[in-house]
């Protein structure tokens, strides 16, 4: 009889999501939230910026554009670009306006994306913003190629004969953007950047719409939409002179006019004597060289009306680390509860300060959070500086481990560190809300991760770490989960915290093993097993011999796989861990099939499905059940195995793991040929075949050979 597919029970780390995966013996098998079928078309685009004025010349250039590429004579690529070194121009107002009033043109959905290129972490690479647009339209996680050659090649294809707005904020250079524009001439992609790109319009025959800063004449328009028309008509030069004392720049202008309308009793002149007066006080702080000297008087006037707590929460917020705030996040920062927080923010929304892209997201300027820095450094102590960072860095923690522990509800704990004042709030519904959560805030998590780092707060890094490492390897964010373990395990050492090692160096292994390096991870275990038994914490000693064990069954070298398997069986029956005990069993029951004993090998597999039972651990025991079934039909119970795989496809498929019903399907087939039910064979083997094909996986091209014969 045919092997069914190599998909033994590959659970090589711990229990937890961060010292857990499910896999293959190549990592292919993940434990995902259901998949997303019939998947509208992606609607990406932050909200439409409110109260946009002007730029009608510029708005008429992507008319054209636009306009031109639907009737055959465009590329399909238009650049928004600023004057060099001039930001707050308005580039991402226009850009998003534009977008909003053209999406009904776009049918097949809008993809955006932030490439970061000038805020306070590092710039978005090409490699993740193509991750982003792949999972947005529908890409299998696990079927997302890991080079960007592959990656773009594979978003082209999936646009072809498509018509998708893209649009690409804040880029630094026209490699970053290259990789993300379609081939297709029905889709139409818009960048902003500070730079002029010459390269995408030499290279990709871009049209270049350059944005300065508003005309007198724009500006004051946009400052009566604030202070009023008849305010203007009565003093236009003082009009004028407000205008020119914003630098003609539309986030300055936005700042002052808000604060304007609120006081309707002042004049114009009253309002310009108090900015130059503002400006006056300021000049030793601007330069040519300041990115801040045309706004921040604006900027500074505006600030120093507000209350004090206000004040406090502006400058709070310029220490956050990503490039958009939730409110529990913010309070944290802000050190408030969380209804304080809704309220601040929206108050700092409403005078122009910070910005709400989605409903309760907010983002700040780039050059109001130098602004919020440069006011932390003079007015906060450095120690409020740093009792603010860890704040924020806790509320990440302690929420990213509430996710994990709603994701994957029997992983095991790592030590997190005291709430204090932080208020996480409740834990989540379900595990679909926690991913909801999870997809929202990934990326400030791996910025606070980062953060941790560069302010010493080590004993948050290898936390935070472990405790995102089960949903990045879940959502197959590779290069993410394993950078942040190797953050972890590095600041682990520094502090001397053998526990932060083992862990770190448990989960790493499982890192290592999936890209292929079988030595760095054997290796990994090694020393995982050996320090958490000086400890000791026998969950971290046990994966740890069983991953060795796995990996030396992978290299036919089953004796000694067999000694792994039993020595972590024994360290989870001392220490009462009864899923690493019935986990160990089954990689033994394989074991003993492969050395030509299948009545041991269902014996252990029995015991095995008994305890997962027990613990009501459904996934597992389904896990266990696909594994099971080979011993089963070795000693002629072919019905029990039949079953049994039933069994276990029902579960994956209540729990959306695709590949794992692919596996199932394919031991059902071999299962049924065995039987001698060829039709059943075939239907469950071509079943398989088209899941594993939706998947991008190879395996699908054998078992249509095997069909076809």
């Amino acid at each position: 009889m045919a092997q069914p597919p190599s998909t033994s029970n590959e659970f090589s780390g711990g229990e937890a999501g961060n010292v857990v995966q499910a896999r293959t013996v190549h990592g292919g098998i993940h434990l995902t939230a259901p998949e997303r079928r019939g998947f509208p078309p992606p609607r990406q685009l932050p909200l439409r910026p409110a109260g946009f004025v002007n730029r009608r010349a510029d708005l008429d250039a992507l008319d054209d554009v636009l306009g031109a590429l639907l009737s055959g004579d465009g590329r399909g690529a238009a650049v928004v670009s600023a004057v060099a070194g001039a930001p707050g121009v308005g580039k991402t107002a226009l850009a998003l306006h534009w977008a909003h009033g053209m999406r009904d043109r776009f049918p097949d959905g809008d993809l955006y994306v932030d490439m970061q290129g000038y805020g306070p972490g590092p710039a978005l690479t090409p490699l993740r913003a193509l991750d982003t647009f792949l999972r947005a339209l529908d890409t299998p996680a696990d079927s997302i190629p890991e080079t960007v050659e592959e990656r773009s090649a594979l978003f082209r294809s999936l646009l072809a004969g498509k018509r998708v707005l893209v649009v690409i904020d804040n880029a630094s250079s026209s490699a970053q953007v290259r990789p993300l524009i379609p081939a297709d001439g029905e889709c139409f992609t818009v960048v902003t950047s500070r730079s002029a790109l010459p390269g995408l319009v030499a290279r990709e025959g871009a049209a270049r719409v350059t944005l300065d800063v508003l005309s007198p004449d724009e500006s004051v328009e946009l400052l009566s939409r604030f202070v009023g028309p008849a305010k203007v008509r009565e003093e236009p030069t003082e009009a004028l002179r407000l205008a020119e004392l914003c630098g003609h720049l539309p986030i300055a202008l936005r700042v002052v006019g808000e604060r304007a309308s609120n006081r309707p009793r002042l004049t114009l002149g009253e309002l310009v004597a108090e900015l130059e007066d503002e400006q006056a006080r300021l000049d030793a702080l601007a330069s040519q060289e300041d990115e801040l000297s045309d706004t921040r008087a604006a900027f500074s006037w505006s600030y120093r009306a507000l209350d004090p707590d206000l004040r406090k929460a502006f400058r709070h917020l310029g220490l956050h680390p990503g490039p958009d705030i939730g409110v529990g996040a913010a309070a944290a920062l802000i050190g408030c509860p969380i209804p304080v927080a809704r309220r601040r923010l929206r108050a700092l929304a409403d005078v122009n300060l910070v910005q709400e892209v989605f409903t309760n997201r907010f983002r700040m300027h780039d050059l109001l959070r130098a602004y919020a820095l440069e006011r932390t450094a003079a007015e906060d102590r450095q120690d409020e500086r740093s009792r603010a960072v860890r704040r924020g860095l806790t509320w990440y923690l302690l929420v990213t481990d509430m996710c994990r522990r709603s994701v994957l509800p029997h992983s095991a704990e790592v030590p997190l560190v005291p709430a204090h004042e932080v208020e996480i709030g409740a834990p989540f519904g379900d595990s679909a809300e926690a991913w909801s959560w999870f997809d929202a805030e990934r990326v400030n998590v791996l910025a606070a991760l980062r953060q941790a780092a560069d302010h010493g707060q080590l004993d948050i890094v290898w936390k935070l770490a472990l405790a995102v490492s089960g949903p990045l390897e879940l959502r197959s964010y590779w290069s993410d989960w394993e950078n942040g373990l190797r953050m972890g395990l590095s600041a682990a050492r520094t502090l001397g915290d053998a526990f932060g090692e083992a862990a770190s160096l448990l989960v790493l292994g499982d890192a290592s093993w999936r890209t292929g390096r079988l030595d760095d991870a054997f290796g990994q275990y090694r020393d995982a097993s050996h320090i958490a038994h000086d400890i000791p914490v026998p969950w971290i000693e046990g994966f740890a011999r069983r991953g060795m064990g796995l990996l030396e069954k992978e290299r036919e070298r089953y004796g000694e796989a067999l000694d792994h398997f039993e020595a972590a069986l024994r360290v989870f029956r001392d220490s009462g861990h009864r899923r690493g005990e019935g986990m160990s069993l089954l990689s033994m029951a394989e074991c003993a099939r492969l050395l030509g004993n299948p009545e041991k090998a269902v014996d252990h597999g029995e015991r095995a499905l008994r305890i997962f039972r027990e613990i009501d651990d459904a996934w597992t025991l389904a896990w266990g059940r696909l594994a099971h079934a080979p011993g089963l039909v070795e000693v002629g119970r072919g019905d029990d195995a039949e079953a049994c795989l039933e069994r276990a496809l029902d579960t994956f498929g209540a729990f959306g793991d695709r590949r794992s019903e692919a596996a199932s399907l394919a031991a059902l087939g071999d299962v049924c040929e065995r039987l001698g039910k060829r039709d059943e064979a075939r239907s469950h083997r071509a079943a398989a075949a088209d899941l594993y094909e939706a998947l991008s996986d190879p395996r699908h091209e054998e078992i249509r050979a095997r069909l076809a014969e």
